[in-house]
């Protein structure tokens, strides 16, 4: 018998969501997002192994310990994290614990353009994202964005590489099977964890149970990262359903039912990208002031300035599905790319 589920997901503890399986959220520092679920999975032995690891912070660092501690265990028993993706929320903390206590990371393999460009010596903050900024006719991103860093290269050392890439097939994972399902979009070396025994998958940033997670923010930004995203969708789909243990958000019955969500709101969004370029927008800068964001419906400039860089690459992603799929047209003036519907 599981525990209960608090009502606020976000809340501190250390929640059972399967048997030997515990679900322990982990703040983020002036994050939206509020938290990060780590899902410890606990072997007879008492071996633990981690999918995902959280911010590499004070806070999310005391709260994971303090909830192995709840369970009788503590940082020397994990031996592996087993990582969805490469963003920060995700990898930090499993590589500065790996530093002290020696736990295996193990990440996606189509992560590692992406790592080339973070430990390249001339990488700035957000190098790869800005350049695309300005591509999507966002030029004040950049500028603020880069004033914002002071335009100082981006310190290397929570980068550092995994010890295993990850490919599809199965992992164990505290005596468990798991397969590892490659799923981009959100980042392109995205995996889920599947344990088809159980019904349960540890979704990561793929699948989320009430927003919908970014698209291809990223330093090696893929050429059709939406296109990417619900091709992986539906080959979740195509999958037996189970049980979603999301890293954003509270567990839910059922994986199927919110990937059905999901692709219906890109169709819709789809659409409503399209006609905001019939209306008159010819940059993705230009359609995202257009459109509404968040599930409140808000307007761009009620954005903050990451939200905003977020909105913008999302409607870039949008339109350059629209094209792929022959419904817009795009040019390219002086780095600059332009849609028409005709």
């Amino acid at each position: 018998m599981t525990a209960p589920q608090p009502e606020d997901w976000t809340a501190p503890g250390t929640y059972e969501v399967a048997p030997d399986i515990f679900r322990v959220p982990l703040p983020l520092p002036n994050d939206g997002l509020r938290a990060v679920n780590v899902y410890v999975l606990r072997a007879a032995t008492g071996e633990l192994t981690l999918i995902d690891s959280g911010w590499n912070i004070p806070e999310a660092r005391e709260q994971l310990l303090t909830a192995l501690d709840k369970l009788g265990h503590g940082p020397p028993d994990i031996k592996r994290f087993l990582v969805t993706h490469i963003h920060r929320d995700h990898y930090t903390l499993g590589i500065a614990l790996r530093e002290e206590f020696g736990p295996k990371v193990a990440l996606g393999a189509e992560e590692k353009p992406s790592f080339d460009a973070i430990m390249s010596p001339e990488r700035r903050p957000f190098g790869g994202e800005l350049s695309r900024m300005q591509a999507l006719g966002a030029l004040h991103i950049t500028e603020q964005m880069r004033a914002a860093h002071g335009g100082h290269p981006q310190e290397p050392s929570p980068w550092e590489l995994p010890d295993e890439w990850l490919t599809p097939g199965h992992v164990d994972a505290a005596g468990r099977q798991l397969e590892v399902v490659h799923t981009p979009g959100h980042t392109r070396g995205h995996v889920v964890f599947h344990d088809t025994a159980d019904a349960l998958l540890f979704a990561g940033d793929h699948v989320l149970p009430t927003i919908t997670p970014s698209i291809g923010l990223q330093p090696a930004i893929a050429p059709n990262p939406l296109g990417d995203f619900l091709n992986s969708l539906a080959l979740v789909r195509s999958r037996p359903d189970a049980k979603l243990l999301p890293a954003h958000g509270g567990v839910t019955a059922s994986v199927h039912a919110r990937v059905d969500e999901l692709i219906a709101h890109h169709g819709q969004r789809l659409d409503e990208t399209e006609a905001a370029v019939r209306h008159g927008a010819t940059t993705a800068f230009e359609a995202a002031q257009i459109l509404r964001w968040t599930r409140r419906g808000r307007h761009y400039d009620e954005l903050d300035l990451f939200n905003q860089m977020l909105a913008v690459g999302e409607t870039g992603a949008h339109l350059e599905l629209l094209v792929l799929q022959g419904r817009l047209k795009m040019t390219e003036d002086d780095g600059v790319r332009h849609y028409t519907a005709d």
